[in-house]
């Protein structure tokens, strides 16, 4: 009777041992699973909030950057370069699609909707180039602009704004002076082309 209650007995016991190895192996393997997903999740948190701080801005003239949310991926119309800027030129899938129909060379205006953002960037030296180039160096501004001829009647049915990028704070803000910055105002000498200087650059 003895031998069967000490053979019940060391049964029980190597089966609570045998739970609890894999009770330590599961937990040894949940934990740095249940890390990464935790490092995931305040990586998209945060990246969420860094958009949501940028696209709450307006504009002192009420233009929303959340107009043009999405513009870091619209494609490429064209570039430019001054001694002190490197300027890329993108707009959004309305706006490209009416340059492809041949927008406004062809006496055609750009639709309500068409918005396009000029990128610039602070130049530098490359150091790796085997020749001499200037490269992009410092993110300093976002000069967007946006169809809408309800809304903004009095300058071609365009609407300017300028949000500044500041890299050391990582910040996006509305430019203060952008009622008067070089919007309408200069983009008057190319009213003939829907007050748009850059043409879809062939590719």
């Amino acid at each position: 009777m003895s031998e069967l209650v000490t053979k019940s007995v060391t049964q029980k016991q190597q089966k609570i041992e045998k739970r609890t190895v894999v009770e330590r192996i599961g937990g040894s393997a949940i934990l740095p699973t249940g890390v990464a997903l935790l490092v995931l999740v305040v990586t998209a948190v945060y990246a969420q909030v860094q958009n949501s701080d940028k696209y709450s801005l307006k504009s002192p003239s009420g233009i929303a950057f959340s107009d043009f949310r999405g513009y870091e991926d619209w494609s490429v119309v064209s570039s430019a370069r001054t001694d002190e800027v490197l300027k890329v030129i993108v707009a959004n899938p309305k706006m490209i699609n009416a340059y492809k129909a041949g927008v406004p060379g062809n006496s055609q205006i750009f639709p309500d909707g068409s918005m396009i953002v000029k990128l610039q960037w602070k130049p530098k030296k490359s150091t790796e180039a085997q020749f001499a180039v200037d490269v992009p160096d410092v993110f300093s501004q976002a000069f967007v602009m946006e169809k809408d001829s309800t809304r903004f009647p009095k300058t071609g049915g365009w609407g300017y704004a300028v949000f500044n990028y500041d890299a050391a704070s990582d910040k996006f803000t509305a430019d203060p002076k952008s009622l008067s910055d070089c919007g309408n105002a200069c983009h008057t000498v190319v009213k003939a082309k829907d007050y748009i200087f850059h043409p879809y650059q062939k590719r």
